[in-house]
């Protein structure tokens, strides 16, 4: 019995110390004792001693004015989970439940480059993609659904030396080959968030794409769905774009990082 109390007891004090921290981290500077315990609903003296705990681990900082901040070994921790993250690791569990709710292929990619290169893929087992759309496979940015989302995330400056690097080639008669109808499209994509690529890499082929980015806010990967034209579907891009969504925020991202 003892041993139970005591368990609990700990239990009681890591989520005691977990509510601190958030109170810490949605405050944009120094918190005083008073406005903690008000938000935490706990009693100042408990909020106190746990204070002193978390300091001394430096989770957290006291400053002269009797405030506290989020301390720098969080800095620490944090940058060594961020580096050990692995975006195909993450994804994959989202890829495979989009994949379940639509019955097509979905795709995650990064970009190398003037290329994206494909990292991760569940099948439909009946789609025509070919070699391109496999793990590891490559394809230029313009031509992809993926590719456009990371030329869109550039400045015209860049999208113009990208333009000027590899002269645009295309490979279907729907391929955006000349620069004024690439910066159209990437002002679309500016705008709604999604990409798509209109049977511009393969003949029958369409995908749609949307971001994912990291904790920085940063676009690291694209998410899509590739299908024959006769089994594309406009709705796709709710359920895809909130799929992203669960990705970026696996990766650390909230909204409010975004300039």
């Amino acid at each position: 019995m003892a041993e139970q109390q005591a368990e609990k007891g700990s239990i009681q004090v890591i989520e005691r110390m977990m509510s601190l921290l958030d109170v810490l981290a949605d405050m944009p500077g120094p918190v005083s004792l008073k406005i903690l315990a008000q938000r935490t609903g706990l009693h100042p003296s408990t909020v106190h001693r746990i204070l002193v705990v978390m300091t001394g681990a430096a989770l957290v900082e006291r400053h002269d004015a009797g405030t506290y901040t989020l301390g720098i070994r969080l800095l620490e921790l944090g940058n060594i989970v961020k580096s050990r993250i692995n975006i195909r690791q993450v994804a994959l569990p989202y890829m495979q439940q989009l994949h379940e709710l639509i019955g097509e292929a979905v795709n995650l990619g990064i970009r190398h480059e003037d290329e994206i290169i494909y990292v991760e893929r569940t099948s439909s087992g009946c789609s025509l993609v070919r070699v391109v759309y496999l793990v590891g496979g490559r394809a230029p940015l313009h031509l992809t659904s993926l590719g456009k989302l990371f030329l869109a995330a550039d400045g015209l400056a860049d999208v113009r030396a990208y333009a000027k690097r590899t002269s645009l080639p295309g490979k279907t008669p729907h391929s955006l080959t000349r620069l004024d109808a690439l910066e159209r499209e990437l002002d679309k994509i500016r705008h709604h968030e999604l990409a798509y690529d209109n049977e511009e890499a393969e003949i029958g082929l369409r995908c749609i794409a949307a971001p994912v980015r990291n904790d920085e806010g940063r676009l690291v990967a694209g998410l899509s769905i590739s299908a024959p034209r006769d089994r594309h579907n406009p709705d796709w891009a709710t359920p895809l774009k909130a799929t992203a969504s669960q990705i970026s925020r696996a990766l650390g991202y909230r909204q409010q990082l975004r300039k």
